[in-house]
């Protein structure tokens, strides 16, 4: 499995070829990402993106809300989580690539639950903080906005650039995050292991040998590997449970994988910015235990799956203490607040599952060695525990400097003037209490490559909520730029995610308001996030959203991901309110 990297040197400026996977392909050269700090060449403003832009009136009304029935649950319930005052800011996305470091390649603002990466288990969810007021440990995240006055790519340079890049697929890592492993299934489990690895490397192929976007091709790839990686989760998990082991809820959140054209930096982006400063809310990098173990012999799983789970909580711990003390103390207070107390809990903890294991089978040897934790930034000797990325390749950059960029997604993040979450009724039923831990997506952040299916128009200006733009509005003046993100309201009513992430909800029927069969209405989540932006930014098309490269700022890519933490008693209290008709905080 690979994580997210930078792609081999091309030989011109237009044409990026990328590392492959599987001994056929050999690349050779690794290419340094670099980056206009600025955004782009020469001093012009970003005119040449204005074709991505309109005036809110002349956009037609075209916002549908169902007439409410006898049974409509019509109340609202509001929370107030703050606009990331905190400077939780991350290009992980927990909900659509978990298992994946700097999956997303832009910058999310993240409010609600502090300690969430895209690493983290439930039980870490819900031991964490919160920034929201009623206690609610959900996260809540979308893409960061950003004032560029450079002159940005425009569509031609990009899709130029992309007609020579060929992509690689990306897949989250199973083995870090599986159970303790029964003797007894190891060997079953290690050949699945190699089937994954083997599937992933053949759909690597497939996508390497088109140059471009070919969004049939890479939905066809993705989803027959998807298919496959959740039947070989499936009967890894059932090969864990026969020998007596727990299978962990919410592995099907790893089958699904993505194409990333990372490449295309190599033709866009060739100026240089100072290295290091800041960088997006550092994280804990541990090496990885999972992998290391070996076959667990049968009393010692309860124990050794209870360690796994304290390192998990540790390292969660830690992430959610660099979020709160960014900032202070001087030079050594990481190491002397942070990873050195973690060395020695995660000491603790490696001794004990080395003498658990070795009460029944041979003595473990050299667990202690994977003690030792890093922090983004730091120059590290250790594994990071995140899949190993294939030879040619290295790790993209993690974001930069005061403004935390990226290439391609450069410019000042603007911090939105408010952010309003809400939880709303359905028109036509009484809704149900979501499942803790329910993961859901709205939008879809690749429209380009993955097919416009899943996106949805979301730009609106404060005043003007019955019309929703697939472009960047220019407001009149007074009027706020708006996001409003609408959730699926419906629920499978058994499963808190799905292979892609998608299937276990369901957007009720834009006229009616009702679920599709099977479905059940639940509380459906809106947040509309609102920013002050100068006239004169608005009418020059310098405010564009953080996107993959293939967008290019597309504002139809615009999105928002949820993970449901609220407890079980505030969600009935949320669904009570809705059914009542009440509004409520």
């Amino acid at each position: 499995m690979r994580a997210r990297y930078r792609r081999p040197s091309p030989r011109s400026s237009t044409l990026v070829r990328v590392a492959a996977a599987g001994t056929a392909l050999v690349a050779a050269g690794v290419l340094t990402v670099t980056f206009v700090s600025g955004g782009g060449k020469g001093t012009a403003d970003a005119s040449t993106s204005l074709n991505q832009y309109v005036p809110i009136d002349r956009v037609a009304a075209n916002v549908v809300n169902p007439r409410p029935g006898r049974d409509a649950s019509r109340g609202r319930f509001t929370v107030d989580c703050g606009t990331n005052g905190n400077g939780k800011f991350s290009p992980d996305n927990p909900v659509a690539q978990p298992g994946i470091r700097n999956g997303a390649e832009h910058v999310h603002d993240f409010v609600g639950n502090k300690a969430i990466t895209a690493f983290s288990s439930d039980a870490d969810l819900a031991a964490s903080g919160t920034t929201c007021r009623n206690g609610d440990r959900s996260s809540y995240f979308w893409p960061v906005v950003r004032i560029d006055p450079a002159v940005r790519a425009d569509d031609t340079r990009v899709r130029e650039a992309l007609s020579g890049t060929s992509g690689a697929v990306v897949c989250p890592a199973v083995r870090d995050r599986l159970p303790a492993v029964p003797v007894g299934a190891a060997a079953a489990v290690a050949r699945q292991l190699s089937d994954l690895d083997q599937a992933e490397a053949a759909a690597d192929r497939r996508i390497l040998a088109v140059r471009g976007v070919n969004a049939d091709l890479t939905n066809e790839v993705l989803s027959t590997l998807g298919s496959d990686r959740a039947a070989a989760l499936t009967t890894i998990g059932a090969a864990i449970r026969r020998a007596g082991g727990q299978w962990p809820t919410g592995m099907v959140s790893l089958a699904d994988c993505d194409v990333s054209y990372d490449g295309v930096h190599a033709a866009l982006h060739t100026s240089s910015a100072k290295p290091g400063g800041p960088v997006a809310t550092p994280q804990v990098r541990c090496p990885s235990v999972r992998d290391k173990l070996p076959g667990v012999p049968q009393r010692a799983l309860a124990e050794v799956d209870r360690s796994l789970a304290e390192l998990d909580r540790q390292i969660s711990e830690a992430n959610e203490r660099l979020v709160a003390t960014r900032g202070q103390g001087g030079a050594g207070f990481v190491d002397n607040a942070v990873l050195g107390p973690l060395k020695a809990k995660r000491t603790a903890v490696l001794d004990r599952i080395t003498i658990a294991i070795s009460r029944g089978a041979a003595r473990p040897d050299g667990l202690g060695k994977l003690a030792a934790c890093t922090v983004d930034g730091q120059p590290s000797g250790q594994s990071s525990g995140q899949p190993s990325a294939a030879p040619s390749a290295a790790a993209l950059p993690d974001p930069q400097g005061p403004d935390l960029e990226l290439p391609g997604n450069t410019g000042g993040i603007v911090r939105p003037a408010s952010v309003l979450i809400e939880y709303r009724g359905n028109p036509v039923s009484k809704v149900v209490p979501m499942p803790k831990f329910l993961r859901e997506l709205t939008g879809d952040a690749k429209p380009t490559s993955r097919g416009p299916a899943n996106a949805r128009a979301t730009w609106t200006c404060s005043g003007f909520t019955d019309r929703l733009a697939d472009k960047y509005p220019i407001c009149p003046a007074g009027r706020q730029v708006q996001r409003v993100q609408d959730f699926p309201g419906c629920w499978d009513g058994k499963n808190t995610d799905s292979a892609n992430h998608r299937a276990h909800v369901a957007f009720a029927d834009a006229k009616t308001g009702a679920c599709p069969a099977g479905f059940v209405a639940i509380p459906q989540l809106r947040i509309t996030v609102s920013y002050r932006l100068s006239p004169e930014v608005q009418r020059k098309g310098q405010y564009a959203l953080d996107s993959f490269p293939e967008e290019n700022h597309n504002p139809f890519s615009d999105h928002n991901d949820f993970v449901n933490v609220n407890s079980d008693r505030t969600m009935q209290r949320i669904a009570a309110c809705l059914n009542k008709g009440r509004t409520c905080r």
